[in-house]
């Protein structure tokens, strides 16, 4: 049996279960015998190549227990980028040199795409030095967007969540087309349309929102797109549309895309956001209708209070999942989530070598469109409606207000002369 210590952080943005995940890896390594610590990275990577860990051992039970109900990321996140091998060599030397000084044997990743690569090659690396590390990637993204799993905790919360103000949002042009005609909606989704299209859950007979949804997938129209949205004006007097932030044109650009000195961040991915803005004028000038948008931003990635059960409950066996797999003798591993039914719905756990994960995207596949390419179909449906049941019990005060586990991070002693 493989002893020592062991690390848990989490990457990229945040959502409302990677807490829930973050919570399987910490009860189950403090419940390990061959796990002797378990540590924090405090903003992911970078806290490891700072040397900036906590204890999490010294933690209270109760604000453990109390991350399956806090959004964002407790342990704190990151969006650093480190490249290949030959080109980051220093900075992987950097976190092995740390996990030796540390006695580290287990790493737990939670993160996306790029986490993913990142963890690949932290675990080639210390295989060519003969290092005892066992690294474990746990899924992590609202994009729904990592292949072989057949779907991403954090992706069944913010289908739920963003449904439900698409239904209440969707009430104020039906009440007012006479005035406020049309309004759009920006969801989030840089290369798919997962989140956009779950919204499309919402319409459950012809009149109900979204009445049209664009997707990156699909080539975006800017003809296409008014005619639609008159079609819909005809029909049902007030309009409602959900867009993918994303979204390209036949040529693959960008219908919006940031500009200036943040258009860009530390991945090297375009920052996007303003589509709705830019199709607002849009209607409005070709269809000569008073045109709103909405734009829920950071607010659908951490809707706590309106978190799917299910997306909570397999973040969690993710974790959980992850630390029995380390301690039976897995690494270069993420844990994957096997759909074995739709109704009952039925989900275990699998592994995907971190390599056939790392950067690469699983997109919205093209029959979980309608044939004009603006709405979903019922293939679509079914599968994303058994990730939205049930909803997370919170800790509530008594101000009605929830309450979120936040740690006191007794920081580790630094163990190597660089920092």
């Amino acid at each position: 049996m493989l002893r020592g210590n062991a690390v848990v952080a989490q990457s990229g943005g945040p959502t409302t279960v990677i807490n829930a995940s973050a919570c399987g890896v910490i009860q189950e390594a403090l419940r390990k015998d061959a796990i002797e610590n378990v540590y924090g990275a405090n903003n992911g990577i970078l806290g490891i190549l700072n040397e900036d860990l906590f204890d999490l051992g010294q933690e209270d039970a109760e604000t453990i227990e109390g991350l399956r109900c806090t959004p964002s990321s407790a342990i704190g996140s990151c969006r650093h980028k480190l490249k290949s091998l030959e080109e980051s060599s220093a900075e992987y030397q950097r976190i092995l040199d740390v996990f030796q000084a540390h006695q580290i044997r287990y790493f737990f990743y939670i993160g996306g795409n790029d986490s993913m690569d990142t963890a690949d090659k932290l675990n080639q690396l210390a295989q060519s030095q003969n290092l005892e590390l066992r690294v474990m990637g746990v899924p992590k993204t609202i994009d729904n967007d990592l292949p072989i799993t057949d779907h991403c905790p954090g992706f069944g919360s913010v289908a739920k969540y963003l449904a439900a103000p698409v239904m209440e949002c969707a009430r104020h042009p039906e009440a007012l087309h006479t005035h406020d005609t049309v309004t759009i909606l920006e969801a989030m989704g840089r290369d798919t349309g997962w989140i956009a299209a779950s919204t499309g859950l919402a319409r459950r007979v012809e009149q109900d929102a979204p009445h049209l949804i664009y997707v990156p997938e699909i080539p975006f129209s800017e003809e296409q797109f008014i005619q639609d949205v008159r079609s819909a004006h005809e029909r049902f007097g007030g309009v409602f549309v959900v867009v993918s932030e994303g979204i390209r044109d036949a040529e693959g650009n960008y219908v919006s895309a940031g500009k200036g000195k943040f258009a860009q961040d530390s991945f090297g991915h375009i920052q996007l956001g303003g589509v709705a803005g830019y199709l607002q004028s849009l209607v409005e000038k070709e269809v000569d209708v008073k045109c709103r948008f909405n734009k829920p931003g950071t607010a659908q990635r951490n809707a706590m209070h309106f978190a799917s059960l299910t997306d909570n409950e397999e973040a969690y066996r993710c974790g959980v999942e992850a630390v029995k797999q380390a301690i039976a003798g897995t690494s270069g591993m993420m844990v994957t989530l096997v759909r074995e039914s739709d109704s009952p719905y039925q989900c275990s756990t699998g592994l995907a070598r971190l390599a056939d994960i790392a950067n690469e995207v699983k997109k919205l596949p093209r029959e979980f469109m309608n044939e004009q390419g603006n709405g979903i179909t019922d293939a679509f449906r079914r599968y994303v409606t058994p990730l939205i049941q049930g909803e997370v019990p919170l800790r509530m005060d008594g101000d009605g207000l929830p309450i979120f586990s936040r740690f006191q991070r007794q920081a580790v002693p630094k163990q190597t002369t660089e920092s």
